[in-house]
């Protein structure tokens, strides 16, 4: 980026406090030399013509050390009135503080420092790459800032503002580290008739006329003069800034085409699900901030066939001095006899207690927490609950069910020096909650010291309960009776990239599971994609001929298949390859192979012309396992690379059966209709589609049937279920 001259064609008031500081002498010098700008001091502001002026820079190089609240009334009137004219209003350094002050924005920024750091640079958002803000700036999202470091500086690290997006946070050039939870640069778009808001917390002194710092400010001033807001810009979000932000951050590559993913930013656990009114509603953790875990919100989609999805607006946001300030948590819904209900768990400092919401709209797009939250106000003291460095006690997520008249509700924990637990409490009114016992406790040693997400559903004769124990999702089924359960067997659900699953009963009566699909590669990469985290295909549990349940993809996948490729009895061998002449990303395929005299066989998926890049899916016949191999499955060193496994035994016939689900970045696979594993793979290449079978030694017979798999973000587009 270099320097070049500038001139904006309009009259600026820049803001002061009082005497000017040498820091703010050059701020305003710039500004003469760039448009018409006039210095007026803020007591002054009820009197001064604010109509002359299409934006006011108050540029504070020390806190505000509260002096707004000791202005009058009369100016904070006066510059809302300004904006609510169509006024602009850039903000920076400490004079962000002021957001509160004004009404533009209900979260205080939690950071206030009376010092800059002497490294400092800016990590823009993947979704706002083409903000005019940064017109100017090369591509890259990490910019670092030559100046002299300010003597203020204003972000939200523990808090992400409410109705303000996330521009950049912040990037320290000298450790090439991302901060993305130091939130640095806003915008606030309050209404259209409105003037926009830019806040600049960090890193913008003028002192040494950094072309980083003079872009900046010229960029934001020309935007807070103009009528119309950028698209993808305004929070609370509907579905226009939503289209937007998926346009934003396409990632073609590696973004799923057909399993659900945010518009942007980050999600993980499937919340809430519910069939609804005649439509499906998946909530998720949401971090509106960025493509990382902080501040998390309740996002929210809608379908009408579990395949195509609608972003709707978030549905839970942490509450400043609520008992849900620093994160909504998981947590599910509840009929309570038509009422809609979720019970969440509400972050707070080191608390983490059960909270109560209710909508009353069909919809359930508005969600108010009851004014008694939390709902349980402390965990039970007879149960010796753990507590570690980052929590009071480890307690969290929820399952709810009815029984006998009375509320029954499941609490993910651990038991100190024993292992997770599954608390068992309950209730005649969901406020007001007793403790029972524990259901079941694991031990630390074989399913951690914690368990997450606990689940307890009917299946068949008998319950199936699950948790996750922050690397697996455990299953243990058993029988039930009063309150008591005795398990008989357990397993795992999903042998990979798979956590904390949801399920809720359909109209049908089917058991319904979404589970999450946890990135494979690191932070920064998830940075620059802009989006994290994918939910795995609606997946129906139900009892088989054993004690363990059948897992297998929801009917409503079928009606995503595209064209058809068949491929009937090929003989693999060692020194064979280009059986498969179908290649692509987005595929279904149904894969039948009978071992013959081979011991190491599979199927090749996402393979370059040269093979540098590519997954195998081996089966080894001799320690009966199945494998992802992603030695070679990406050259992008940010990507795991390790191999992933699952025992998977012949069928009755001898055969090995698999259906794969290829969605770009995802590969999920269902063994035999009774073992899963998901996988996450990162090809760096446009040309990694292709497909094939291999043997390692004597030779297999292979049938596949392979379809291509429609995208489900086609616009308009909807299926009639089956």
């Amino acid at each position: 980026m270099s320097a070049r001259p500038v001139v904006l064609d309009e009259s600026i008031a820049f803001v002061t406090n009082g005497r000017l500081s040498s820091e703010q002498t050059h701020a305003l010098d710039w500004l003469r030399q760039t448009c018409t700008a006039t210095s007026i001091r803020l007591s002054s502001l009820a009197e001064a013509n604010l109509s002359e002026y299409s934006a006011l820079w108050w540029h504070a190089d020390t806190l505000l050390d509260g002096a707004p609240q000791f202005e009058s009334e009369a100016v904070r009137s006066a510059l809302v009135s300004f904006l609510d004219n169509g006024g602009g209003l850039l903000l920076s350094l400490g004079a962000v503080e002021a957001v509160s002050w004004l009404g533009i924005e209900p979260t205080k920024p939690d950071v206030l420092a009376s010092t800059s750091p002497d490294s400092d640079g800016y990590l823009r958002s993947a979704v706002f790459t083409d903000h005019p803000l940064f017109d100017g700036f090369d591509e890259s999202l990490r910019v670092s800032v030559n100046s002299t470091p300010a003597s203020a500086s204003v972000r939200y690290d523990r808090w992400t503002p409410q109705h303000a997006d996330v521009l950049a946070a912040r990037f320290d050039p000298d450790t090439d580290t991302d901060h993305p939870d130091q939130k640095t640069i806003f915008e606030w778009t309050r209404s259209d008739d409105s003037g926009s808001v830019i806040g600049i917390g960090q890193s913008f002194s003028f002192s040494t006329g950094d072309d980083v710092t003079t872009r900046l400010a010229e960029n934001a001033l020309r935007y807070v003069t103009e009528v119309d807001p950028h698209s993808a810009v305004g929070r609370p979000k509907g579905r226009t800034e939503f289209t937007a932000m998926r346009s934003a951050v396409p990632d073609e590559r590696h973004r799923p085409a057909y399993h659900f993913t945010p518009p942007a930013n980050w999600l993980n656990d499937p919340n809430g699900l519910v069939y609804w009114e005649g439509r499906y509603h998946l909530f998720y953790q949401y971090n509106p901030a960025g493509p990382y875990h902080g501040t998390i919100h309740w996002g929210h989609a809608v379908s009408d066939d579990l395949l195509y999805w609608e972003d709707y607006p978030v549905a839970l946001t942490p509450q400043p001095g609520q008992s849900d300030e620093d994160g909504c948590w998981s947590g599910c819904f509840v009929d309570d006899g038509g009422v809609p209900r979720v019970l969440y768990t509400g972050g707070s400092g080191q608390d983490q207690l059960p909270c109560l919401a209710t909508s009353e709209d069909d919809d359930l797009r508005r969600w108010e927490p009851d004014p008694k939250n939390p709902v349980i106000t402390g965990v039970p003291a007879e149960a010796d609950v753990l507590s570690t460095v980052d929590w009071n006690a480890e307690f969290r997520d929820h399952c709810v069910w009815r029984e006998d008249g009375s509320w029954l509700q499941l609490i993910g924990s651990g038991i100190a020096g024993i292992g997770g637990a599954a608390l068992l409490f309950r209730s005649d009114s969901l406020r007001e909650w007793e403790y029972v016992g524990p259901l079941d406790i694991g031990d630390w040693r074989v399913t951690g010291p914690v368990w997450e997400c606990p689940e307890f559903v009917p299946l068949g004769d008998d319950y199936l309960l699950h948790v996750s124990d922050y690397s697996t999702v455990v299953y243990f089924v058993g029988t039930y009776d009063d309150q008591q359960f005795d398990s008989h067997t357990h397993g795992v659900l999903d042998n990979g990239n798979f956590y904390a699953p949801q399920s809720f009963t359909d109209d049908d009566g089917r058991r319904v599971m979404f589970g999450w699909l946890p990135e494979d590669r690191n932070r920064g990469a998830q940075w620059d994609a802009g989006w994290s985290g994918a939910m795995s295909l609606p997946r129906r549990i139900k009892p088989g001929p054993t004690a363990h349940p059948i897992i297998e993809p929801a009917s409503e996948v079928t009606l995503l298949r595209g064209r058809h490729d068949g491929y009937a009895d090929i003989r693999v061998t060692p020194d064979g390859s280009d059986y498969i002449e179908t290649s692509g990303d987005t595929l279904e395929l149904q894969v039948t192979i009978d071992p013959c005299d081979s011991h190491e066989f599979g199927l090749i998926l996402r393979q370059s012309p040269d093979g540098s890049e590519a997954t195998q899916i081996q089966y080894d016949r001799l320690h009966r396992t199945l494998t992802v191999d992603r030695s070679t499955a990406s050259l992008d060193t940010r990507a795991n690379d390790s191999p992933q496994s699952m025992p998977v035994d012949l069928t009755e016939q001898g055969m090995v059966e698999l259906q794969v689900f290829l969605d770009r970045s995802v590969i999920e696979i269902f063994a035999n209709g009774t073992q899963c594993l998901t996988s996450r793979v990162y090809p760096t290449r446009d040309d990694s589609v292709g497909v094939d079978l291999f043997a390692d030694d004597g030779h297999v017979r292979a049938s596949l049937e392979i379809w291509e798999m429609a995208s489900v973000w086609e616009p308009n587009k909807r299926t009639e279920r089956p």
